[in-house]
């Protein structure tokens, strides 16, 4: 059932609205079942009896939400929007655990209980004012404020006021801030220690070695030639350093290129084939361009140290404002974001601008990271060639 309202939509007739009614009347039983399964299930979820049931209702408890915010949506004018936390990845356990802390999954219970009591008396109302005779005219003038009493409760169970979404939203800005934070913490110590265990101990040996060259010049001219060639090596192992040290922070390639030129030419540097395929007409910002490099730059890191794949792809869309890199090998799979700091790392940069990352790895494989970050493109630069590399 797809009746969501969409913009230019004509509010639903009578009849039409009764037919809502009628289809609320007959998902009120499988809803009042399903309420009293994830009752009884969650109870026995403790000794594990529970856990297969749970997997199988929840999913359906939140279908049948999803046919009531769609009616709701067309008979309100306003869509209401599917607001449940992404899944988890990791098994059963772990999409369980998900569920049970997403507060959403409690509000469809509570909307249940409702639905099957006031809100089934109100869909049954609507449903009798037309089937008998004696009560048309009731129902041409009633139907329209019952249904709409009954989806206005509908939204209300089944989304966020105004007030909760502007809760979460700073309490999701609160953790991706500590988390940003610390992240640019983390690269600043990296930098420092590259720059002091790189550079600075080879400028140090540098100004050592031409010290012992000019206090040998006139003495040992031949030694303190030999002296002037080790210090030009060391020099130019110095400033390749310090260019690893710059590509760390952002690669010059990123900012010529841009992110597709760039992705291609990491790909290039893998061990394994890599295709790369480029459909992004656009630059984002600089930022977020260069949080998503480093993001797939990390993915192929994995690629090749556990998957024992054979071949990997990277696909680049933007649609409906929203950047997406999708990586994927066909390797061992069993991949686990909750595993090493790695793919945590990802997530917390991507999370700095409202990005998700998503893992799909069964055992056997394929592995897909689809990595996805709001953004607008600017307009299109020369930009690099799609096909695969």
């Amino acid at each position: 059932m797809s009746t969501a309202m969409s913009p230019g939509d004509s509010p639903p007739s009578r009849l039409r609205m009764t037919a809502y009614a009628a289809a609320q009347l007959a998902l009120a039983v499988p809803a009042l079942v399903l309420f009293i399964l994830n009752a009884v299930a969650g109870v026995f979820a403790v000794i594990v009896v529970g856990i297969p049931v749970l997997l199988l209702t929840i999913p359906a408890t939140r279908w049948i939400a999803d046919q009531h915010r769609s009616m709701a949506g067309r008979v309100l004018g306003t869509p209401i929007p599917r607001q449940y936390r992404p899944p988890r990845s990791g098994g059963a356990l772990a999409r369980l655990a998900g569920w049970a802390s997403d507060p959403m999954t409690w509000r469809d219970q509570a909307w249940i209980l409702a639905a099957t009591t006031l809100g089934f008396a109100l869909a049954l109302t609507s449903v009798l004012l037309l089937v008998l005779v004696v009560t048309g005219a009731l129902w041409w003038f009633g139907i329209e404020p019952i249904m709409r009493a009954r989806c206005a409760m509908d939204r209300w169970f089944l989304s966020y006021g105004h007030a909760e979404v502007l809760e979460q939203r700073v309490q999701v800005l609160t953790e991706t801030r500590a988390e940003t934070l610390d992240h640019a913490a983390a690269e600043l110590r990296r930098v420092e220690r590259d720059l002091h265990d790189g550079a600075q101990a080879r400028l140090v040996a540098l100004s050592m070695t031409l010290g012992m060259a000019d206090s040998m010049l006139e003495s040992d001219p031949e030694k303190a030639r030999r002296l002037v060639s080790e210090a030009r090596a060391t020099t130019t192992a110095a400033i390749g350093d310090l260019r690893s040290v710059v590509r760390g922070i952002h690669p010059p390639v990123l900012a010529d290129r841009g992110l597709g030129g760039a992705i291609e030419a990491l790909a290039l540097d893998m061990s394994i084939p890599v295709e790369v395929t480029n459909r992004v007409g656009g630059r984002p910002p600089d930022p977020i361009e260069s949080a998503v490099y480093f993001a797939v730059a990390e993915c192929l890191a994995n690629v090749v140290r556990h998957s024992g794949a054979g071949h990997a792809w990277i696909t680049l869309t933007h649609a409906e404002g929203v950047l997406s890199a999708i990586v994927g090998d066909d390797g061992r799979g069993g991949a686990d974001p909750q595993a090493g700091t790695g793919m945590l790392g990802v997530m917390r940069r991507l999370a700095a601008f409202d990005g998700t990352m998503r893992v799909s790895s069964p055992a056997g494989g394929p592995t897909v990271v689809t990595l996805e970050v709001p953004c607008a493109l600017s307009s299109p630069k020369t930009m690099p060639s799609s096909e695969p590399a």
